[in-house]
């Protein structure tokens, strides 16, 4: 359990160090807090250890280095959208940091390509250097697509780099997520494997590479009077030149006519003064782009036109005709010549190749697909309708009586059709009370659960239809006292035919408090000794109950 723990510190370290401490870049950490953290390793809690490592880390990290702290499922169960930027970038965060990940609450889902997006956009990645830090104990459990977005990233981005701590992951769910940070120019920890990440370590961080004497200056090149090169981009022939959004990539010319390496990547209007030699030129605007092959002779201004045959695409995905966009619905188009289709969230505007645009849209359960016809130069702005309903539901220990908002609450989302083996073909699922769901129009079965008790409710969804769910549990709250026992048990009263009462709830404690339908009950327990009590109850809906079994 030490050494586990040590490595993941280390891992975050081998981060602050390669990327905090060498590059005068800002940084955003990012916490998985899902409901998984409470997993245990060795007796403890996965979060306990993710904390005690980050307040390690952070008193290492220099004052100086401007630090941030997102996290993600920390205040709602069964949120795609609970993503949070806690600790805005700063100097001086470590402390802040450290409370604010000791004061949070551990128990919601896993958005972490939507959060990888929210820190990079935070720290305004396509103006700066940025760097985001990602901390996960599961995968992406909200649609996203974490390879697709480190491309995207990588592409936009000034200089953008996202690393990826796997936490409790097996080596092939760590390939899922590894593209992430591979797709960035970034590293992949492995924090549950601890021989390879030891190696990893010893080979990183017990022997960094030592900091770099600056270059000399080079010598001052005589003054230039004009640009060589000036190109012009446009999205069709004869359409208006693009200087907004838009970059340029130059690279050195092989002999092969191949790509060599890279001279710079500009923005915008770009005029630039080349040296005499065989150049690749690049042209890209959102997922379009063209290349062309230049050769620069000296004495000579070239000025290409580069026309990357592309559309503007604006999409709104709404629940229903007239509602409000959602931004967390995810929205993946593939378009032409596309081989991992990009992912995108709420409003979307995209420049694209011409063709023919395969959009799909998701929200919640609901999930539509439409192909888009865009010609090159032309710009589309229309709405996406999904056609969901919005469903809210809570659990009432009794019809018009006290809503239920503790732990131990959970629904799940059935068809109501059953198959011909008489199982009903499962939906979806959220804990705790105002639970959301975003359903298409259907008949569905939904199951309450609190603590002990169950009951099943029929409900059916219409396209645009908000529907406050309240189920009423026919429930009440058993209280049960048993001084010096190791365990108190909950049966029914009525036997079967063999004899026996079915055993409804049990605990290894002294006390024992749960939700549990109206009815009668027998309450057993048992001594260390196995000498055991008994005592009867009934419980009425709505109502609190105490027994004491002595």
């Amino acid at each position: 359990m030490a050494i586990l723990a040590r490595s993941f510190a280390a891992a975050i370290l081998l981060l602050s160090t390669t990327t905090f401490g060498f590059a005068a870049n800002k940084v955003i950490i990012i916490l998985d807090a899902s409901g998984s953290m409470w997993a245990q390793i060795d007796g403890k809690p996965k979060l306990e250890i993710a904390r005690e490592s980050l307040r390690t880390v952070l008193q290492s990290v220099p004052a100086a280095d401007e630090i941030g702290f997102m996290a993600y499922g920390h205040r709602e169960k069964g949120s795609c959208d609970d993503i949070q930027l806690i600790v805005s970038p700063q100097a001086g965060s470590a402390s802040a940091i450290s409370a604010a990940a000791d004061s949070m609450k551990f128990l919601g889902k896993t958005p972490l390509t939507a959060a990888v997006k929210q820190a990079a956009e935070a720290l305004r990645y396509t103006e700066d250097k940025a760097t985001v830090v990602l901390i996960t104990d599961g995968l992406e459990t909200c649609g996203g697509d974490p390879c697709a977005l480190g491309k995207e990233l990588e592409a936009s981005g000034v200089d953008f780099t996202a690393d990826v701590v796997g936490f409790g992951l097996t080596a092939d769910e760590g390939k899922q997520i590894a593209c992430l940070a591979d797709n960035t120019g970034g590293k992949y920890i492995q924090a549950s494997d601890e021989k390879a990440l030891q190696e990893a370590l010893v080979e990183t961080v017990a022997a960094p590479a030592p900091a770099l004497e600056p270059a000399p200056a080079p010598a001052p090149e005589p003054a230039k009077s004009e640009f060589n090169f000036m190109p012009t981009v446009v999205l069709a022939e004869g359409g208006d030149p693009v200087t907004d959004g838009n970059a340029w990539e130059v690279f050195k010319a092989k002999s092969d006519g191949t790509r060599g390496d890279n001279i710079t990547t500009e923005y915008g209007d770009y005029k630039a003064n080349l040296e005499p030699g065989d150049y690749i030129i690049v042209a890209r605007d959102g997922e379009a782009k063209v290349e062309q092959k230049i050769k620069i002779e000296a004495g000579q201004v070239y000025m290409p036109l580069f026309t990357l045959n592309a559309g503007t695409l604006i999409l709104h995905p709404r629940p229903s005709q007239g509602a409000d966009v959602v931004s967390g619905a995810a929205v993946v188009i593939a378009y032409p010549g596309v081989d991992n289709p990009p992912t995108y969230y709420g409003d979307t505007k995209v420049v694209l190749p011409a063709g023919d645009e395969k959009v799909t849209v998701t929200i919640g359960q609901g999930v539509v697909t439409e192909t888009i016809p865009l010609a090159a130069g032309r710009v589309i702005d229309k709405d996406i309708i999904v056609g969901v309903g919005h469903v809210v539901a809570n659990a009432y220990y009794a019809a018009e009586g006290d809503k239920a908002d503790g732990s131990g609450i959970g629904f799940k989302v059935l068809k109501a059709k059953k198959k011909i083996d008489g199982t009903r073909d499962e939906v979806t699922y959220a804990y705790g009370p105002d639970s959301k769901f975003d359903l298409p129009p259907d008949d569905y079965v939904l199951i309450a659960t609190v603590d002990l008790a169950v009951v099943e409710q029929p409900f059916s969804v219409k396209v645009g239809e908000f529907q406050d769910l309240k189920v009423a549990m026919d429930a009440g709250v058993l209280a049960i006292t048993a001084p010096g026992t190791s365990k108190i048990e909950i049966f029914e009263t009525k036997k079967d035919i063999n004899g026996n009462r079915k055993s409804i709830g049990y605990a290894y404690d002294e006390k024992y408090q749960a939700a549990i339908a109206a009815g009668d009950y027998a309450v057993v327990s048992e001594k260390s000794d196995n000498s055991k009590k008994e005592g009867t109850v009934t419980v009425k809906a709505g109502e609190r109950v105490e027994l004491t079994v002595q």
